[in-house]
């Protein structure tokens, strides 16, 4: 084989892995869809947040997460899987009579990437359906589990006309998850005004964000910002005449 050849040889295998890398951070993005409307932050002059939480909802967990939020009258916006709600629904009802709001999380919380149109349409619709079992009236906002998407999952959510939902604050991820100082001191350092802060808090290894919450909400007010759901977030964004 000549040096030109191995020269060629080099360079496309280099291109595949940067182009590789390069659609890989698109899927992953948080900030980027390739259709239709995704919402990571708000801007506002307002100093709102939206509290939001992935997965579930369990058993084991409901009643430590609706007593914190009770107790300080805070609703938040629960990104749900349907799997959970199938098994469960009385848990999702209770969120929704609580005054929480329901998002789609999908039904088996795979990666959406890669993966057919009848996949991904029956992934969305059937925990829909099961959203609106629970009582839920209001719009139906979407998270991709672990942030992923390219182009099968976005371009079905703008043909139906949803939103996708990410997230700029993420205080429970590593290195600070096992910690519950650390979970509020990094949501402290990330927050602004128009921020979604995502929190896991229902499998058992999340107890340390389930003992986070209730240090995060009285910190947050503390600093002058008011806990909100996305529908609110959205809202308080258009009332102040900003962009999203």
């Amino acid at each position: 084989m000549t040096k030109r050849v191995l020269l060629l040889v080099s360079v496309s295998l280099a291109a595949l892995a940067a182009a590789t890398l390069g659609l890989r951070e698109i899927a992953h993005s948080r900030t980027f869809q390739a259709f239709g409307r995704l919402v990571a932050s708000v801007q506002t002059q307002r100093r709102v947040v939206a509290l939001t939480f992935d997965d579930g909802p369990t058993s084991e967990a409901i009643g430590e997460v609706l007593g914190v939020l009770e107790s300080r009258h805070v609703h938040g916006t629960f990104f749900v899987n349907g799997t959970h709600l199938a098994r469960a629904p009385g848990l999702g009802r209770r969120l929704v009579a609580a005054g929480h709001e329901l998002g789609n999380h999908t039904y088996s919380h795979d990666r959406m990437v890669l993966r057919s149109q009848a996949f991904i349409r029956s992934e969305v619709e059937r925990t829909d359906e099961l959203i609106r079992s629970a009582g839920w009236r209001g719009e139906i906002y979407f998270r991709a589990p672990f942030c992923w998407k390219l182009l099968g999952l976005p371009w079905y959510l703008w043909r139906t006309g949803r939103t996708s939902v990410t997230w700029d604050v993420e205080p429970d991820s590593p290195p600070s998850g096992t910690d519950p100082s650390r979970i509020v001191e990094a949501c402290r350092r990330a927050v602004h005004p128009g921020a979604i802060i995502l929190l896991h808090v229902w499998y058992r290894g999340r107890e340390p964000s389930r003992l986070a919450l209730p240090v995060i909400i009285d910190e947050l007010r503390a600093e002058g910002y008011e806990p909100v759901t996305v529908r609110e977030l959205l809202q308080s964004a258009r009332e102040s005449g900003a962009a999203e």
